[in-house]
């Protein structure tokens, strides 16, 4: 059996990863796709006649779910976490869609909304509560004292 290690920050990640204009493409290339595929589910959603409407959508349709699906695998290397967010959204999307047709609901729009409503409800259990991480952050300062 294989184990994942997960990559922990070191120091020197905290000081390269500074405000400022120094920072690179990356935020504004993944604030562009977002954009462009918020775009694409209200495209589709308002039925729009623009010849846009398919490629904006099928961004929407494989980025929502791959950028929920990789909020999942933080601690995996990188091209391992996209690869592996990729792979869950094509099966994911399969998933409604196979589901739509099995029960006789199929639509373009109900598929764009139950992928949105997925995609949004995906990564809310992996948010530890916010009395949570305190009490961890509190433990990790102060030793391994417990409150019963």
């Amino acid at each position: 059996m294989q184990t994942i290690r997960l990559k922990t920050p070191s120091p020197e990640d905290e000081e390269r990863a500074r405000p400022g204009p120094g920072r690179g493409l990356e935020p504004l290339l993944a604030g562009a796709a977002t954009a462009v595929a918020g775009t694409g589910a209200l495209l589709a959603l308002t039925d729009s006649g623009s010849p846009l409407r398919g490629p904006f959508t099928l961004l929407f349709l494989i980025g929502a779910p791959a950028a929920a699906i990789g909020l999942a695998l933080r601690g995996l290397d990188p091209f391992a976490r996209t690869l592996t967010a990729l792979a869950g959204a094509v099966a994911l999307d399969m998933l409604v869609a196979q589901g739509m047709l099995a029960t006789h609901h199929w639509s373009w729009r109900g598929g764009v909304v139950a992928v949105t409503a997925i995609s949004v409800l995906l990564p809310l259990p992996l948010r530890p509560r916010p009395v949570t991480r305190i009490l961890k952050r509190m433990s990790r300062r102060t030793g391994n004292i417990r409150s019963r």
